[in-house]
């Protein structure tokens, strides 16, 4: 029996504005509890509210020795050398604690990396590790095989990659998923999986896809096959899930047997109908949304482009909620939002086909 999940603290409970601090505590203690202590967070995520909500709810709530954290560097942002630093100290006292069991670079693609390279930001990780102020170093991925491969060739002192790994991506030419996978371990690093259920994409099947599973395993739940799959790979170390309710940590916590050969199969298969069902590949991760200058929710479009691509017989339910005041129409295709897209999503071409469809129609 099994069970790799770790927490992610992107996708918090909120109420309006304000984080929801008591369901945020009573998730950390349903997540200890049931035997699990790894968080990751983020300088950018929820801009800067996730390690705050790392400090107020589990630093000064649980013996530092208790938990395990990751932190990422957003190495793309800095200008000098000296950056790593400043960063690196916001980021301690952001989260309320004296070291990071894992410290990254965060979204390592080919641009980023150039950045890396430039500043010497992989010479800051292995100081900070010689210091014992990060017990291992890595970085997060969004990038092809090829380059991962050329990373970790110049990079051998690293001891972990952050990759966004799924069944849905798994076989994917733009993710590559596998190929990365593979990559990792022939370089004998181990793997922490992002977006292990696309961010909700895989709670939520299509009818036909998830009568197909419900036929093998009656009792499991779409996210359950999800979360199976890449816990199932043996170089997995953690696999972080970004929850939001204190059901779906004790649901995500309980253990489970790997997955066999025809149960991955038939995942394939399930894969196979998602992708026909899915207009637009979108996370729902939101990086997108802050760099926009006309304040077009993106992400909320394009998901409810994708219920209406799935569902045009629902389009009495879908359309009217669409928002006129930050209408797709408004996109003036700057494609600031596509530099942030960690799935490579051709955005400004999206917001056209949204706005054809849901304008000349509300």
């Amino acid at each position: 029996m099994i069970n790799k999940l770790g927490f992610g603290f992107l996708r918090l409970p909120n109420r309006g504005d304000e984080l929801d601090w008591e369901t945020i505590n009573d998730m950390v203690d349903a997540f200890m509890e049931g035997g699990r202590s790894f968080f990751d967070t983020c300088y950018t995520y929820l801009d800067g509210m996730s390690e705050m909500a790392i400090r107020r709810c589990v630093a000064e709530r649980k013996p530092r020795k208790s938990f395990q954290l990751c932190e990422k560097l957003p190495g793309y942002m800095f200008k000098s050398h000296d950056d790593c630093r400043k960063y690196f100290e916001v980021e301690l006292a952001r989260c309320g604690v004296e070291w990071f069991d894992i410290l990254m670079l965060h979204w390592l693609n080919d641009q980023n990396y150039a950045i890396a390279e430039k500043h010497d930001e992989f010479r800051f990780l292995r100081e900070k590790k010689a210091q014992g102020l990060a017990k291992r170093i890595g970085f997060s991925y969004h990038g092809n095989a090829a380059l991962l491969d050329q990373i970790l060739t110049a990079h051998p002192e690293v001891d972990v990659v952050l990759m966004q790994l799924n069944y849905l991506d798994w076989d994917s030419e733009g993710i590559q998923s596998r190929k990365c996978y593979e990559t990792c371990v022939r370089h004998g690093k181990k793997v922490i999986v992002m977006e292990p259920v696309k961010g909700g994409t895989l709670a939520s099947l299509p009818p036909e896809a998830e009568e197909k599973l419900r036929d093998c395993h009656p009792d499991w739940t779409p996210a359950d096959w999800a979360l199976r799959f890449a816990q199932s790979l043996p170089e997995v170390e953690i696999c972080l899930s970004g929850m939001g309710t204190v059901s779906q940590v004790e649901a995500n916590i309980r253990p489970f047997k790997p997955l066999t050969a025809a149960e991955t199969a038939l995942l394939m298969e399930v894969r196979d109908i998602i992708e026909r069902k899915t207009a637009i590949a979108c996370t729902g991760c939101r990086y997108c949304v802050p760099h926009c200058p006309k304040r077009i929710p993106i992400s909320q479009y394009i998901r409810m482009y994708n219920e209406l691509y799935r569902y045009p017989g629902d389009d009495w339910k879908i359309l009217p909620g669409y928002n006129q005041t930050a209408k797709a129409s408004d996109c003036i295709g700057c494609r600031s939002c596509e530099k942030h897209c960690p799935q490579g999503l051709k955005i400004a071409e999206h917001m056209k086909n949204i706005a054809q469809r849901f304008e000349n129609n509300t």
